[in-house]
């Protein structure tokens, strides 16, 4: 499958519209010869309209240089990505290839033709002094075929080739002075299918305010979904925000569990869990390396068996992760978040009140914890503190400074202790890894020296401790 990166500015123009002279605008040299396309369309979606109301458009196009199978997402900023693929025999199976990149938007939905576009296209080119096309510039007469009817308009296309986005601005100014106007909708399609597109709208349009424990659930759901392309690419980053989305989703239902329709939070608990804990598969061995490889270098031969142990661990968890991101659980998944939040917005009431009782628990399992001097219940206190800190969040923001006060103080004390139960964690690790080898001096040192570091973050807990507990960051809970 070929990407390219697609960085264009879309205008609609009145029936006999003319090109106003462009020579001279933002580099541009001479205009080159112009030749004329005659396209044919057939866009896919599902009978929600999934694709377009997500940014997305899937077209099995002739005509043209590109002929094809294209499939148009967001890309950085401005510009699009599009997926290309041959034309291929079947004219309505969409190639899997495409299918895969857009199935947690589709899901179970099946893609069908939506509208049919037919495009006259004259097409020229905007040269530079070196002879290089800075841009293409094409005017196009469309008719598009919905469900609706039949519609007609004119519109242009400016899309950048070898030039910058110079060229784009200069350009722009002479196409807006000679009576063009920017495109009123993102894509052709879209307009074409503006009537279903609003239907859709009015439908899912909520008159109600969005109280803050339903709007923190819709953050979690919508990071999820964001973090799906980077996470099946392998990115870390991704990863990471895709399992702190989904602990924070779990906290929120358990914090706050009259909030929600019970069957319904209880099953995607346990949903959650399952794919906090597939991602964790791949994030704990990237977070382990960075740190555990580092604290072995003075062992070199030790340092790449961890390493080399660790890459594993990472790999095989990724390939799990992925065949768990391509099963219809994932997509269930996926559906229940949507139910969740779908729902009228639940009643709040109360809700500061058990934000407030979990970060006192939090404060109590820590104390235990202490006193007893258990890696494992400073372990259970941490993840308290996570809960907590997730239910603090949702009114943080209403709670101005020391809403934020806290949020900050209560991730301080959370990295202690998570420091504390990383060196526990190193320290298992390096029991597995010198089990198979010849001599385990070495992986003991490395293990007294994890113990170590345990013992030394604890020494900053009393401090981030205090921090935590200061009146003035916890009033305004109550």
């Amino acid at each position: 499958m070929q990407k390219a990166t697609e960085n264009e500015r879309k205008y609609d123009v009145p029936a006999g519209f003319a090109l106003p002279v462009l020579a001279g605008a933002g580099g541009v040299s001479t205009l080159g010869e112009v030749e004329t396309h005659d396209l044919d369309a057939t866009y896919f979606d599902t009978d929600d309209l999934r694709l377009v109301r997500n940014k997305r458009t899937l077209r099995r196009r002739t005509g043209g240089h590109d002929a094809g199978w294209h499939l148009k997402t967001p890309g950085e900023g401005t510009s699009r990505t599009e997926h290309r693929l041959p034309l291929g025999e079947d004219t309505n199976a969409v190639p899997a290839e495409l299918t895969g990149e857009v199935r947690r938007i589709v899901r179970t939905k099946t893609l069908q033709p939506v509208a049919r576009l037919r495009t006259h296209r004259i097409e020229t080119p905007l040269r530079g002094a070196d002879g290089s096309t800075l841009a293409l510039v094409a005017q196009d007469e469309v008719t598009a075929e919905t469900g609706s009817g039949e519609q007609s308009w004119q519109e242009l296309e400016v899309e950048l080739v070898d030039g910058g986005p110079e060229v784009l601005d200069a350009v722009e100014d002479l196409l807006l002075a000679a009576g063009a106007t920017p495109a009123a909708g993102p894509s052709k399609v879209s307009r074409a299918l503006g009537d279903r597109l609003d239907a859709l709208a009015k439908t899912s349009k909520k008159s109600k305010k969005v109280n803050p424990v339903l709007r923190y659930a819709i953050e979690q759901r919508d990071a999820v979904a964001e973090q799906d392309a980077g996470v099946r690419a392998g990115d870390a980053e991704a990863v990471h925000k895709m399992r702190v989305a989904t602990r924070r989703l779990r906290s929120t239902l358990k914090t706050f569990k009259d909030a929600f329709d019970p069957e319904l939070a209880a099953t995607l608990k346990v949903e959650l869990k399952w794919l906090a804990g597939c991602l964790g598969a791949v994030r704990d061995g990237q977070v382990l390396s960075r740190k555990l490889v580092a604290a072995a270098e003075p062992f070199p031969e030790e340092a790449a068996h961890i390493r080399q142990k660790l890459a594993d661990d990472v790999e095989q968890g990724h390939v799990r992760l992925t065949a768990a991101l391509d099963s219809d659980r994932y997509l269930a998944l996926l559906d229940a978040m949507d139910e969740l939040v779908a729902h009228p917005a639940p009643n709040d009431a109360g809700a500061l009140r058990e934000a407030r009782k979990t970060l006192r628990k939090a404060d109590r399992l820590l104390d235990e914890a202490v006193a007893d001097g258990v890696d494992v219940e400073l372990h259970e206190a941490r993840k308290k503190y996570k809960q907590a800190r997730y239910g603090v969040e949702v009114f943080a923001a209403d709670a101005g400074k020391p809403g934020k006060q806290l949020v900050t103080a209560l991730t301080e004390l959370q990295d202690v202790l998570g420091a504390h139960q990383d060196s526990v964690v190193a320290r298992e690790v390096l029991w597995e890894v010198s089990r198979s080898a010849p001599d385990a001096f070495a992986y003991g040192i490395l293990h007294a020296r994890q113990e170590q570091v345990g013992e030394q973050t604890l020494t900053a807990l009393p401090a981030a401790t205090v921090a935590s507990r200061k009146r003035k960051s916890r009033a305004w809970l109550g």
